[in-house]
C-alpha cells in the first residue's frame, strides 16, 4: 500500500500533534506535556514523518544542555491536493474518513474523561443539518464557512481563550444509487 499525504495526516497520533501545534510554535517537550499518551520515541517518529511530508517544519533550533532543541510549527507544504484525492480509491476514501471520525471520537473521549464537564459552558455540541442547495450555493456556503474560521484561526492563546476543535463534514445526504438488474 502506498503512503499518501492523506495517510500521513489522518493517523490519529499525528492528527493530535497537528492539533497541539495549532497556530503555536512548540518544542517536543511542550508537545509531550500536552500529549501524555505519546511516548517520546513515538512523538519523534511522528514529527519526522510530518516534517518529511511538509505538514510541520522546524522553525528554530537552539543548544540546550549539549543537545539541539528544535521548535516546530505547522508547515506550508502539507496541503493535500485535489489531484491526490482524485487518485485515491473508494477504499482509500473510506479509510481517510474512518481515521478522521476516529480522531474526533478520541477527542470526545478525552473531553468526557475530564473531572468536570458542562456541555453548555464548554460549547460542546454535535448536530446534522440537511440543506437543499445547488452546487453554486454549496460552494458559496463553504467559502463563507472557511472565511469565518480563517478570521479566527490566528488568535493567540491567552488565559481567556480555550482551544476549540471545530470539525465539519459535507456530503450528499441522499441514498446510494440502486443497481439496475
Amino acid at each position: 500500500m502506498r503512503t499518501t499525504k492523506a495517510d500521513v495526516i489522518l493517523h490519529p497520533q499525528r492528527m493530535a500533534i497537528i492539533r497541539a501545534l495549532g497556530s503555536q510554535r512548540r518544542t517536543p517537550r511542550e508537545l509531550l506535556a500536552d500529549l501524555p499518551e505519546l511516548s517520546q520515541a513515538s512523538l519523534y517518529r511522528h514529527l519526522s514523518t510530518l516534517e518529511q511530508s511538509g505538514f510541520v517544519e522546524v522553525v528554530e533550533e537552539r543548544r540546550r544542555r549539549g543537545a539541539v532543541e528544535r521548535t516546530y510549527a505547522l508547515g506550508s507544504g502539507g496541503v493535500i491536493t485535489a489531484a491526490e484525492l482524485a487518485e485515491a480509491s473508494r477504499d482509500d476514501h473510506f479509510r481517510y474518513f474512518a481515521s478522521f471520525a476516529s480522531s474526533l471520537m478520541g477527542q470526545y473521549d478525552r473531553y468526557l474523561e475530564r473531572d468536570e464537564i458542562d456541555l453548555e459552558r464548554d460549547g460542546v455540541g454535535f448536530r446534522e443539518h440537511v440543506l437543499h442547495l445547488s452546487d453554486a450555493e454549496l460552494r458559496a456556503l463553504l467559502a463563507e464557512l472557511r472565511a469565518v474560521l480563517a478570521a479566527r484561526s490566528h488568535h493567540e492563546p491567552s488565559p481567556d481563550r480555550s482551544p476549540r476543535l471545530i470539525a465539519t463534514v459535507t456530503m450528499p445526504a441522499d441514498a446510494p444509487a440502486k443497481e439496475t438488474r
